[in-house]
C-alpha cells in the first residue's frame, strides 16, 4: 500500500518517538508498506528548525536523505495536480503544510498517515 507520512510521523518514527501509534509503526515498518514523505514536509523541518522548533542534526537535509533512504522512504515532488486539489480545499484546517498533504494524498489517491484529528475533517483516507 502507497502512504503519505504526516511530518511527525516520519519524525516519530526515525527516532523512535513513543508517541507513534503502534498502529503507525506497524505500517511504518511493512515491508509491503510504500512510504512517501513530501518535499512539504521537508520544507516545514527546516522552517522549524530554523525558527529552533525543532532539533535535527546538522547538516539536517543531509541527515533527513539519510533516513529517508535508511527507512525506504520515497519523496513526493510538489505536482501542478496537487495545486489543483490544493485549491478545491475547503478552509478547514489552518496550517498550509498540512492542506498541501491533503491535496498530495487526494491527487495521488493515497492515504496520510497521521496523528492529526483535523486532518479527518476532509475527504481524505487517513490511517
Amino acid at each position: 500500500m502507497r502512504l503519505l507520512l504526516d511530518t511527525h510521523v516520519f519524525l516519530w518514527a526515525i527516532t523512535d518517538d513513543a508517541r507513534l501509534s503502534v498502529a503507525h509503526r506497524v505500517q511504518y515498518i511493512d515491508q509491503e508498506s510504500e512510504l512517501y514523505l513530501s518535499v512539504a514536509s521537508i520544507w516545514e523541518m527546516l522552517i522549524k528548525l530554523g525558527l529552533r522548533k525543532l532539533s535535527l542534526p546538522l547538516p539536517a537535509t543531509d541527515y533527513l536523505h539519510r533516513q529517508m533512504e535508511k527507512n525506504r522512504v520515497h519523496a513526493m515532488t510538489i505536482r501542478v495536480s496537487h495545486m489543483v486539489e490544493l485549491e478545491k480545499l475547503p478552509p478547514l484546517h489552518r496550517d498550509p503544510f498540512d492542506r498541501l498533504l491533503v491535496a498530495q494524498a487526494r491527487a495521488e489517491r493515497m492515504p496520510i498517515l497521521t496523528a492529526d484529528p483535523a486532518i479527518r475533517n476532509y475527504d481524505v483516507d487517513v490511517l
